[in-house]
Order: C-alpha cells, then sequence, then structure tokens
C-alpha cells in the first residue's frame, strides 16, 4: 500500500508564493506518474498537474498554466508543486496522487486513474 504524504500548505497573500511536497511514508514512488488535484469549499475536487513516472512529460490545467510547475526528484522520492503569483481562487484542500498506469498525462490526469491519495494540504490565498 502506497502512503503519500503532502507537505508544504500554508497561508499566503496574493501574489505570493508556495512549494507543495508529496513523498512517501514507506516504499518508493518511482514508476508511479505522480498527479496533484485541489477541492475548494463547495467545489468538487479537479487536477491541476501531473508528470509522468521519469519526469519527461507532464500536463498542467490551463487554469494555473503560467503560475503553477510541476517537477519530481525520483532520488528524494518528492514530487513538488511549486506556485506563484497565488489568487484568491487557489485556495483550497491540495492532495497528492499516485498512478501506475501509463496514460496519465495524455488523459490530462484524469483523477480515476489514480490508485493511491494523500490526506491534503490547505492552502488559503487571501489579503
Amino acid at each position: 500500500q502506497l502512503e503519500l504524504v503532502e507537505s508544504g500548505g500554508g497561508s499566503v497573500q496574493p501574489g505570493g508564493t508556495l512549494r507543495l511536497s508529496c513523498t512517501t511514508s514507506r516504499y518508493s514512488f518511482n514508476g508511479y506518474a505522480i498527479g496533484w488535484f485541489r477541492q475548494a469549499p463547495g467545489k468538487e475536487r479537479e487536477a491541476v498537474a501531473c508528470i509522468d513516472s521519469d519526469g519527461t512529460s507532464m500536463h498542467i490545467v490551463d487554469s494555473v498554466k503560467g503560475r503553477f510547475t510541476i517537477s519530481r526528484d525520483n532520488v528524494k522520492n518528492t514530487v513538488y508543486l511549486q506556485m506563484s503569483n497565488l489568487k484568491p481562487e487557489d485556495t483550497a484542500v491540495y492532495y497528492c496522487a499516485a498512478d501506475m498506469g501509463l496514460v496519465a498525462v495524455q488523459r490530462q490526469c484524469l483523477s480515476t486513474l489514480f490508485d493511491y491519495w494523500g490526506q491534503g494540504t490547505q492552502v488559503t490565498v487571501s489579503s
């Protein structure tokens, strides 16, 4: 059972930056595609970005493109979501998830492809 742990959330002002990290408490997620998702109060969960197992291919949704980047360090067993120029509408609980398949990026981070989920980390953007 792959257990994912997110960290790096917090409260920032509009225009601020945060870097979220996703790692595993045990085992390695080398070989897994990793996705970041978010859920705001009263809204459905939505994909933010995902990256394939070797970090060569990624998808970032239009609403955050140009502001968020996703990367991974398989030596450190960590996937990052770098968030810049944060806006109040980015406020949400952010989750990372892992997929053993090969099509997550091509399928634009379809959430039903992901098998393992973390508990989430809160990001609040407010002045």
